[in-house]
């Protein structure tokens, strides 16, 4: 698909995934018009994408007008939009969101992205897959550090990838914290960083850290993300093993998460 693209509209949210599919367009000759977030896309993406505007959270008129007067037919979204500007009374929602709110049954992150994505469609817009040209950047199957999970942590792995794909079931969150098979966090609209710092300091030591997909995960939207900032997380909370699904989940900065990880005597596993 990739090699019949020549342009493509970016929806950047915050964190390196964003950078990362610039990065892997321009190796593509892809030519990437970025739609940056106040507050959440760093500030050097505009250096290294080939036409980029700001934009308000609420701002979906205009950021829909600014990728039709660009000519852009296809769009990816990549990096979490800060979830608090929901209930931020400065950030104001213009007619096309307040239109998604008032039609959705619900605020969950999927009935949210499912309506961008139908409305993107309304005007012209197909949303793609976010990963589309990050195949490589997806988790291989196995054990990624040199410390490899005791049998304990094996267990609290097997339990915490059920309850993991029972949360994202319900589109609760993708991760969960376990520790002697008790649930001790589970992600909500905090986001993984907060959820992992929380389960972990109430762990008070051996926290296990679950992240997966969704039993049906939508591959445009939401994609479960790792990278040297999760590690320090889990430094920070004294976690001890972080489990990953192989195959579906990113890891940004792969070598320098491993390295970190290393370091800190934490073991990365993905099954």
């Amino acid at each position: 698909m990739s090699q019949f693209i020549q342009k493509i509209g970016l929806i950047a949210g915050n964190g390196r995934f964003p950078v990362l599919f610039a990065h892997a367009a321009k190796l593509k000759n892809i030519q990437v018009v970025a739609a940056g977030i106040r507050g959440d896309t760093v500030f050097y993406l505009p250096y290294i994408v080939d036409k980029f505007a700001w934009f308000n959270a609420g701002d979906l008129q205009k950021l829909f007008l600014y990728f039709n007067q660009e000519n852009v037919k296809q769009v990816i979204m990549a990096g979490q939009v800060n979830p608090k500007n929901l209930f931020d009374e400065k950030v104001a929602m213009d007619r096309e969101f307040q239109g998604i709110f008032a039609a959705i049954k619900d605020r969950k992150a999927d009935s949210i992205f499912r309506a961008v994505a139908d409305r993107l469609q309304a005007h012209g817009m197909e949303l793609m897959d976010s990963t589309m040209l990050l195949q490589d950047f997806l988790a291989p199957k196995g054990t990624l550090t040199k410390k490899a999970p005791t049998s304990g942590e094996l267990d609290d792995i097997q339990f915490g990838m059920t309850i993991a794909k029972l949360m994202g079931g319900i589109d609760i969150g993708q991760t969960v914290v376990i520790k002697e098979k008790a649930i001790v966090a589970i992600e909500a609209m905090e986001g993984t960083d907060r959820a992992i710092l929380r389960g972990c300091q109430i762990a008070q030591k051996g926290g296990v850290v679950v992240k997966t997909s969704k039993p049906k995960q939508d591959d445009r939207f939401d994609v479960p993300v790792i990278g040297p900032k999760t590690i320090k997380t889990m430094i920070k909370g004294q976690g001890a093993c972080l489990a990953i699904e192989a195959g579906k989940t990113l890891i940004i900065d792969k070598d320098k998460t491993v390295k970190l990880a290393n370091q800190a005597g934490i073991s990365i596993v993905a099954a």
